[in-house]
Protein backbone atom coordinates (compact mmCIF):
# COMPACT_ATOMS: atom_id res chain seq x y z
CA UNK A 1 0.00 0.00 0.00
CA UNK A 2 0.95 3.40 -0.96
CA UNK A 3 1.40 5.99 2.28
CA UNK A 4 -1.99 7.94 0.92
CA UNK A 5 -3.79 4.64 0.88
CA UNK A 6 -2.31 3.72 3.85
CA UNK A 7 -3.36 6.86 5.78
CA UNK A 8 -7.04 6.73 3.94
CA UNK A 9 -7.49 3.48 5.41
CA UNK A 10 -6.37 4.10 9.01
CA UNK A 11 -8.72 7.19 8.54
CA UNK A 12 -11.57 5.32 8.20
CA UNK A 13 -13.55 4.79 11.17
CA UNK A 14 -12.76 8.45 11.91
CA UNK A 15 -14.22 9.16 8.99
CA UNK A 16 -17.12 7.35 9.07
CA UNK A 17 -18.24 8.50 12.67
CA UNK A 18 -17.91 12.37 10.54
CA UNK A 19 -20.13 10.76 8.37
CA UNK A 20 -22.85 9.98 10.96
CA UNK A 21 -22.38 13.13 13.05
CA UNK A 22 -22.96 15.20 10.02
CA UNK A 23 -25.95 12.96 9.48
CA UNK A 24 -27.30 13.75 13.25
CA UNK A 25 -26.63 17.45 12.63
CA UNK A 26 -29.00 17.43 9.55
CA UNK A 27 -31.85 16.63 11.35
CA UNK A 28 -31.12 17.41 15.04
CA UNK A 29 -32.08 21.15 14.39
CA UNK A 30 -35.52 20.39 13.52
CA UNK A 31 -37.26 17.63 16.04
CA UNK A 32 -35.07 18.30 19.44
CA UNK A 33 -36.47 21.75 19.41
CA UNK A 34 -40.14 21.00 19.27
CA UNK A 35 -40.63 20.31 23.03
CA UNK A 36 -39.04 23.50 23.52
CA UNK A 37 -42.77 25.27 21.67
CA UNK A 38 -44.58 26.09 24.61
CA UNK A 39 -41.25 27.56 26.29
CA UNK A 40 -40.44 29.55 23.46
CA UNK A 41 -44.05 30.95 22.69
CA UNK A 42 -43.56 32.27 26.59
CA UNK A 43 -40.33 33.49 26.27
CA UNK A 44 -40.87 35.27 23.13
CA UNK A 45 -44.23 36.50 24.18
CA UNK A 46 -45.73 34.99 20.46
CA UNK A 47 -48.32 32.90 20.01
CA UNK A 48 -47.10 28.87 19.30
CA UNK A 49 -47.69 29.81 15.54
CA UNK A 50 -45.12 31.86 15.48
CA UNK A 51 -42.64 29.29 16.74
CA UNK A 52 -44.03 26.75 14.36
CA UNK A 53 -42.72 29.22 11.63
CA UNK A 54 -39.64 29.42 12.17
CA UNK A 55 -39.06 25.36 12.09
CA UNK A 56 -40.89 25.57 8.39
CA UNK A 57 -38.65 28.47 7.43
CA UNK A 58 -35.43 26.57 8.83
CA UNK A 59 -36.66 23.60 6.16
CA UNK A 60 -36.88 26.00 3.81
CA UNK A 61 -33.56 27.66 4.54
CA UNK A 62 -32.25 24.25 4.25
CA UNK A 63 -33.28 23.29 0.77
CA UNK A 64 -32.45 26.34 -0.52
CA UNK A 65 -28.91 26.10 0.70
CA UNK A 66 -28.51 22.83 -0.65
CA UNK A 67 -29.36 23.94 -4.37
CA UNK A 68 -26.50 26.10 -3.92
CA UNK A 69 -23.55 24.04 -2.08
CA UNK A 70 -24.30 20.67 -4.24
CA UNK A 71 -22.73 22.17 -7.58
CA UNK A 72 -20.45 24.95 -5.66
CA UNK A 73 -18.75 21.67 -3.89
CA UNK A 74 -18.28 19.74 -7.01
CA UNK A 75 -16.26 22.93 -8.58
CA UNK A 76 -13.83 23.97 -5.08
CA UNK A 77 -14.11 21.03 -3.36
CA UNK A 78 -15.83 19.74 -0.10
CA UNK A 79 -13.61 20.58 3.18
CA UNK A 80 -13.88 24.31 2.71
CA UNK A 81 -17.41 24.17 1.83
CA UNK A 82 -18.39 21.68 4.01
CA UNK A 83 -16.26 23.90 7.07
CA UNK A 84 -17.81 27.43 6.26
CA UNK A 85 -21.36 26.00 6.08
CA UNK A 86 -20.34 24.31 9.94
CA UNK A 87 -18.96 27.57 11.25
CA UNK A 88 -22.00 29.30 9.62
CA UNK A 89 -24.32 26.61 11.45
CA UNK A 90 -22.58 27.90 14.26
CA UNK A 91 -23.02 31.22 14.25
CA UNK A 92 -26.62 31.05 13.98
CA UNK A 93 -27.44 28.89 16.97
CA UNK A 94 -25.43 31.00 19.12
CA UNK A 95 -27.28 33.87 17.84
CA UNK A 96 -30.13 31.77 18.77
CA UNK A 97 -28.95 31.35 22.43
CA UNK A 98 -28.78 35.30 22.34
CA UNK A 99 -31.77 36.86 21.11
CA UNK A 100 -33.32 39.34 22.96
CA UNK A 101 -36.76 39.49 20.86
CA UNK A 102 -38.57 36.77 18.63
CA UNK A 103 -37.44 38.79 15.10
CA UNK A 104 -34.33 38.30 15.84
CA UNK A 105 -34.33 34.73 17.07
CA UNK A 106 -36.21 34.06 13.79
CA UNK A 107 -32.94 35.40 11.60
CA UNK A 108 -30.77 33.57 13.30
CA UNK A 109 -32.92 30.55 13.07
CA UNK A 110 -32.69 31.17 9.09
CA UNK A 111 -28.90 31.64 9.79
CA UNK A 112 -28.25 28.70 11.16
CA UNK A 113 -30.46 26.40 8.46
CA UNK A 114 -28.27 27.83 5.45
CA UNK A 115 -25.21 26.78 7.28
CA UNK A 116 -27.00 23.08 7.87
CA UNK A 117 -27.19 22.69 4.18
CA UNK A 118 -23.67 21.78 3.95
CA UNK A 119 -24.60 18.32 5.86
CA UNK A 120 -26.04 17.11 2.46
CA UNK A 121 -22.28 16.56 1.63
CA UNK A 122 -22.38 13.72 3.35
CA UNK A 123 -23.68 11.69 0.42
CA UNK A 124 -20.99 13.47 -1.62
CA UNK A 125 -18.52 12.87 0.70
CA UNK A 126 -18.89 8.72 0.57
CA UNK A 127 -18.84 9.09 -3.32
CA UNK A 128 -15.67 10.88 -2.65
CA UNK A 129 -13.82 8.40 -0.16
CA UNK A 130 -14.95 5.08 -0.56
CA UNK A 131 -15.69 2.74 -2.97
CA UNK A 132 -17.96 -0.40 -4.26
CA UNK A 133 -19.60 -2.59 -1.24
CA UNK A 134 -18.10 -0.04 1.28
CA UNK A 135 -20.33 2.67 -0.66
CA UNK A 136 -23.79 0.91 -0.09
CA UNK A 137 -23.07 -0.62 3.09
CA UNK A 138 -22.17 3.03 4.48
CA UNK A 139 -25.28 4.46 2.92
CA UNK A 140 -27.58 1.53 4.98
CA UNK A 141 -25.65 3.04 7.74
CA UNK A 142 -26.72 6.78 6.94
CA UNK A 143 -30.27 5.72 6.38
CA UNK A 144 -30.40 3.37 9.21
CA UNK A 145 -29.22 6.14 11.82
CA UNK A 146 -30.93 8.77 10.26
CA UNK A 147 -34.53 6.94 11.23
CA UNK A 148 -33.00 6.92 14.25
CA UNK A 149 -32.29 10.42 14.88
CA UNK A 150 -35.15 11.68 14.17
CA UNK A 151 -37.21 9.44 15.92
CA UNK A 152 -35.00 9.91 19.05
CA UNK A 153 -35.15 13.44 18.82
CA UNK A 154 -38.47 14.40 20.22
CA UNK A 155 -37.16 12.71 23.29
CA UNK A 156 -33.62 14.05 23.58
CA UNK A 157 -35.36 17.55 23.12
CA UNK A 158 -37.78 16.80 26.14
CA UNK A 159 -34.71 15.82 28.28
CA UNK A 160 -32.87 18.93 27.12
CA UNK A 161 -35.67 20.96 27.86
CA UNK A 162 -35.82 19.90 31.40
CA UNK A 163 -32.09 19.88 32.15
CA UNK A 164 -31.53 23.17 30.38
CA UNK A 165 -34.41 24.86 29.01
CA UNK A 166 -34.97 25.74 25.48
CA UNK A 167 -31.35 27.00 25.24
CA UNK A 168 -30.33 23.30 25.51
CA UNK A 169 -30.73 21.68 21.75
CA UNK A 170 -29.02 25.05 20.49
CA UNK A 171 -25.92 24.70 23.14
CA UNK A 172 -25.78 21.04 22.62
CA UNK A 173 -25.55 21.99 18.57
CA UNK A 174 -23.31 24.42 18.97
CA UNK A 175 -20.85 21.62 21.02
CA UNK A 176 -21.56 19.14 18.33
CA UNK A 177 -20.44 21.42 14.91
CA UNK A 178 -17.34 22.58 17.15
CA UNK A 179 -16.51 19.15 17.51
CA UNK A 180 -17.30 18.13 13.76
CA UNK A 181 -15.64 21.22 12.61
CA UNK A 182 -12.03 20.27 14.51
CA UNK A 183 -12.63 16.53 12.86
CA UNK A 184 -12.94 17.74 9.05
CA UNK A 185 -10.40 20.24 9.61
CA UNK A 186 -8.14 17.17 10.92
CA UNK A 187 -9.88 14.05 8.45
CA UNK A 188 -10.70 15.79 4.90
CA UNK A 189 -8.15 17.19 2.65
CA UNK A 190 -8.55 20.11 0.52
CA UNK A 191 -8.04 19.78 -3.71
CA UNK A 192 -4.61 19.53 -4.88
CA UNK A 193 -3.15 22.86 -5.63
CA UNK A 194 -3.05 21.64 -9.23
CA UNK A 195 -6.28 19.96 -9.91
CA UNK A 196 -7.80 21.48 -13.00
CA UNK A 197 -10.23 24.41 -12.07
CA UNK A 198 -14.00 23.87 -13.36
CA UNK A 199 -16.84 26.06 -14.30
CA UNK A 200 -19.27 26.69 -12.18
CA UNK A 201 -22.21 26.80 -14.20
CA UNK A 202 -25.39 25.65 -11.26
CA UNK A 203 -28.11 25.78 -14.31
CA UNK A 204 -25.78 23.24 -16.05
CA UNK A 205 -25.26 21.28 -13.53
CA UNK A 206 -28.68 20.47 -12.59
CA UNK A 207 -29.80 20.22 -15.89
CA UNK A 208 -27.03 17.44 -16.83
CA UNK A 209 -28.36 15.39 -13.57
CA UNK A 210 -32.20 15.96 -13.92
CA UNK A 211 -32.00 15.13 -17.76
CA UNK A 212 -31.29 11.58 -16.79
CA UNK A 213 -34.33 9.50 -16.10
CA UNK A 214 -32.95 6.85 -14.37
CA UNK A 215 -31.01 9.37 -11.53
CA UNK A 216 -34.63 10.83 -11.48
CA UNK A 217 -36.43 7.72 -10.93
CA UNK A 218 -33.95 6.75 -8.14
CA UNK A 219 -34.21 9.80 -6.23
CA UNK A 220 -37.88 9.59 -6.02
CA UNK A 221 -37.61 6.14 -5.33
CA UNK A 222 -35.87 6.87 -2.31
CA UNK A 223 -37.57 9.90 -1.48
CA UNK A 224 -41.36 8.17 -1.60
CA UNK A 225 -39.67 5.18 0.49
CA UNK A 226 -38.56 8.42 2.98
CA UNK A 227 -42.42 10.08 3.13
CA UNK A 228 -43.61 6.69 4.85
CA UNK A 229 -41.38 7.16 7.28
CA UNK A 230 -41.63 11.13 7.82
CA UNK A 231 -45.14 11.02 7.20
CA UNK A 232 -46.32 9.00 10.23
CA UNK A 233 -43.27 11.35 12.78
CA UNK A 234 -45.14 14.07 11.19
CA UNK A 235 -48.59 12.90 12.32
CA UNK A 236 -47.68 10.59 15.57
CA UNK A 237 -48.41 13.54 18.06
CA UNK A 238 -51.61 13.84 16.42
CA UNK A 239 -52.37 10.54 17.14
CA UNK A 240 -50.74 9.48 19.96
CA UNK A 241 -51.21 12.44 22.05
CA UNK A 242 -54.62 13.87 20.76
CA UNK A 243 -56.45 10.60 20.10
CA UNK A 244 -54.74 8.12 22.69
CA UNK A 245 -53.78 10.99 24.91
CA UNK A 246 -50.45 9.67 25.62
CA UNK A 247 -48.62 11.39 28.01
CA UNK A 248 -45.32 13.47 26.41
CA UNK A 249 -42.59 11.40 28.04
CA UNK A 250 -45.00 8.10 26.61
CA UNK A 251 -45.70 9.24 23.62
CA UNK A 252 -41.02 10.40 23.20
CA UNK A 253 -40.91 6.59 24.43
CA UNK A 254 -42.72 4.96 21.96
CA UNK A 255 -41.03 7.13 18.97
CA UNK A 256 -37.84 5.56 20.92
CA UNK A 257 -39.19 1.59 20.26
CA UNK A 258 -40.05 2.87 16.60
CA UNK A 259 -36.64 4.31 16.19
CA UNK A 260 -34.90 1.15 17.58
CA UNK A 261 -36.91 -1.22 14.78
CA UNK A 262 -34.47 0.90 12.50
CA UNK A 263 -31.29 -1.06 13.59
CA UNK A 264 -33.61 -4.42 12.29
CA UNK A 265 -33.91 -2.59 9.50
CA UNK A 266 -30.36 -2.05 8.82
CA UNK A 267 -29.29 -5.10 9.29
CA UNK A 268 -31.76 -6.46 7.08
CA UNK A 269 -30.62 -4.06 4.23
CA UNK A 270 -26.86 -4.48 4.74
CA UNK A 271 -27.83 -8.75 4.38
CA UNK A 272 -29.19 -8.24 1.11
CA UNK A 273 -27.06 -6.02 -0.34
CA UNK A 274 -24.08 -8.83 -0.29
CA UNK A 275 -26.79 -11.40 -1.85
CA UNK A 276 -28.86 -9.42 -4.27
CA UNK A 277 -28.88 -6.84 -7.00
CA UNK A 278 -29.61 -3.43 -6.02
CA UNK A 279 -33.02 -3.08 -8.12
CA UNK A 280 -34.29 -6.15 -6.45
CA UNK A 281 -33.86 -4.96 -2.99
CA UNK A 282 -35.65 -1.48 -4.10
CA UNK A 283 -38.41 -4.04 -5.20
CA UNK A 284 -37.91 -6.14 -1.53
CA UNK A 285 -38.58 -3.16 0.44
CA UNK A 286 -41.24 -1.04 -1.26
CA UNK A 287 -42.85 -4.31 -1.12
CA UNK A 288 -42.51 -4.36 2.58
CA UNK A 289 -43.93 -0.77 2.83
CA UNK A 290 -46.82 -1.72 0.49
CA UNK A 291 -47.47 -5.21 3.05
CA UNK A 292 -47.17 -2.78 6.22
CA UNK A 293 -49.85 -0.57 4.47
CA UNK A 294 -52.16 -3.66 4.04
CA UNK A 295 -51.44 -4.61 7.27
CA UNK A 296 -52.19 -1.20 8.69
CA UNK A 297 -55.57 -1.28 7.10
CA UNK A 298 -56.42 -4.81 7.94
CA UNK A 299 -55.83 -3.66 11.49
CA UNK A 300 -57.31 -0.39 11.46
CA UNK A 301 -60.46 -1.89 10.54
CA UNK A 302 -61.26 -4.84 12.52
CA UNK A 303 -59.08 -3.64 15.98
CA UNK A 304 -59.44 -0.17 15.33
CA UNK A 305 -56.74 2.53 16.78
CA UNK A 306 -54.11 1.49 19.23
CA UNK A 307 -50.25 1.44 20.03
CA UNK A 308 -49.82 -1.77 18.33
CA UNK A 309 -52.05 -1.28 15.23
CA UNK A 310 -50.26 1.91 14.40
CA UNK A 311 -46.85 0.60 15.78
CA UNK A 312 -46.48 -2.76 14.07
CA UNK A 313 -47.04 -2.39 10.25
CA UNK A 314 -44.63 1.19 11.25
CA UNK A 315 -41.79 -1.89 12.33
CA UNK A 316 -42.11 -3.14 8.93
CA UNK A 317 -42.52 -0.39 6.88
CA UNK A 318 -38.94 0.64 8.77
CA UNK A 319 -37.61 -2.53 7.75
CA UNK A 320 -38.78 -1.75 3.90
CA UNK A 321 -38.05 2.36 4.13
CA UNK A 322 -34.17 1.06 5.16
CA UNK A 323 -34.04 -1.06 2.23
CA UNK A 324 -35.15 0.40 -0.52
CA UNK A 325 -33.47 4.07 0.48
CA UNK A 326 -30.26 2.80 1.07
CA UNK A 327 -29.99 1.05 -2.48
CA UNK A 328 -31.86 3.91 -4.43
CA UNK A 329 -29.66 6.26 -3.03
CA UNK A 330 -26.52 4.11 -4.04
CA UNK A 331 -27.95 3.63 -7.60
CA UNK A 332 -28.87 7.10 -8.13
CA UNK A 333 -25.13 8.60 -6.80
CA UNK A 334 -23.22 6.43 -8.78
CA UNK A 335 -24.52 7.68 -12.32
CA UNK A 336 -22.47 10.98 -11.40
CA UNK A 337 -19.66 10.72 -9.60
CA UNK A 338 -18.10 13.65 -11.21
CA UNK A 339 -20.85 15.71 -10.17
CA UNK A 340 -21.63 14.00 -6.51
CA UNK A 341 -21.71 17.20 -5.10
CA UNK A 342 -24.60 18.31 -7.34
CA UNK A 343 -26.18 14.42 -7.10
CA UNK A 344 -26.50 14.68 -3.39
CA UNK A 345 -27.91 17.92 -3.18
CA UNK A 346 -30.85 17.41 -6.03
CA UNK A 347 -31.82 13.82 -4.47
CA UNK A 348 -32.00 15.88 -0.62
CA UNK A 349 -34.22 18.63 -2.27
CA UNK A 350 -36.35 16.09 -3.94
CA UNK A 351 -36.81 14.08 -0.82
CA UNK A 352 -37.83 17.50 1.29
CA UNK A 353 -39.90 18.10 -1.28
CA UNK A 354 -42.02 14.71 -1.61
CA UNK A 355 -41.34 14.40 2.17
CA UNK A 356 -43.31 17.92 3.17
CA UNK A 357 -45.88 17.44 0.30
CA UNK A 358 -46.83 13.83 1.49
CA UNK A 359 -47.07 14.56 5.03
CA UNK A 360 -49.11 17.66 4.71
CA UNK A 361 -51.58 16.58 2.87
CA UNK A 362 -51.60 13.41 5.31
CA UNK A 363 -52.14 16.01 8.16
CA UNK A 364 -55.16 18.33 6.37
CA UNK A 365 -57.02 15.40 5.47
CA UNK A 366 -60.76 14.88 6.13
CA UNK A 367 -60.13 10.98 6.71
CA UNK A 368 -59.21 8.95 9.47
CA UNK A 369 -55.41 9.70 10.13
CA UNK A 370 -54.59 5.86 10.48
CA UNK A 371 -56.48 4.93 7.16
CA UNK A 372 -54.81 8.05 5.87
CA UNK A 373 -51.77 6.63 6.62
CA UNK A 374 -52.37 3.01 5.46
CA UNK A 375 -53.29 4.84 2.32
CA UNK A 376 -50.48 6.21 1.55
CA UNK A 377 -47.80 3.30 2.48
CA UNK A 378 -50.14 1.59 0.11
CA UNK A 379 -49.84 4.69 -2.33
CA UNK A 380 -46.38 5.60 -2.45
CA UNK A 381 -44.93 1.89 -2.42
CA UNK A 382 -47.15 1.53 -5.43
CA UNK A 383 -45.58 4.72 -7.42
CA UNK A 384 -42.21 3.43 -6.30
CA UNK A 385 -42.60 0.00 -7.64
CA UNK A 386 -44.02 1.55 -11.54
CA UNK A 387 -41.25 3.71 -11.53
CA UNK A 388 -38.90 0.56 -10.73
CA UNK A 389 -40.38 -1.34 -13.85
CA UNK A 390 -40.07 1.74 -15.80
CA UNK A 391 -36.34 2.25 -15.04
CA UNK A 392 -36.13 -1.84 -15.23
CA UNK A 393 -37.95 -1.29 -18.99
CA UNK A 394 -35.79 1.04 -20.34
CA UNK A 395 -32.30 -0.30 -19.17
CA UNK A 396 -33.52 -3.44 -20.84
CA UNK A 397 -33.94 -1.84 -23.98
CA UNK A 398 -30.97 0.28 -23.70
CA UNK A 399 -29.13 -3.08 -23.91
CA UNK A 400 -31.25 -4.46 -26.66
CA UNK A 401 -30.45 -1.50 -28.63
Amino acid sequence: MTDPQNRLAARKPATVGLLLTLTLLGVFPIDVVLPSFPALSEHFQSPSSDIALSVSLFAVGIALSQLLIGPLSDVMGRKNLLLIGIAGSAVGATGCVLADSYWSFLFFRVVQALGCGCFVLSQALIQDLFTGQEQQRLRVLLVTCGGIFISVSPLAGTGLQSWMGWRGSFLVFIALAAGVFASACHLLECPPAGSQPRRFNIIASYRKVFGDFSFVAYWLTSALAFSCHFSFIVISPLVLIDQLHLSPEAFSLVLLGYGLAYIGGGLIATLLSNRIDPQTQIITGLSLILAAGLLMLGLANYLGLSITTLLAPMIVCTAGTTIARAAANNQAMTLFPAQAGTSASAGSVLIFIVGGLTSAVISLTPLDLQLALALCLILLSLLGLALNALVRQRDRGLLLG
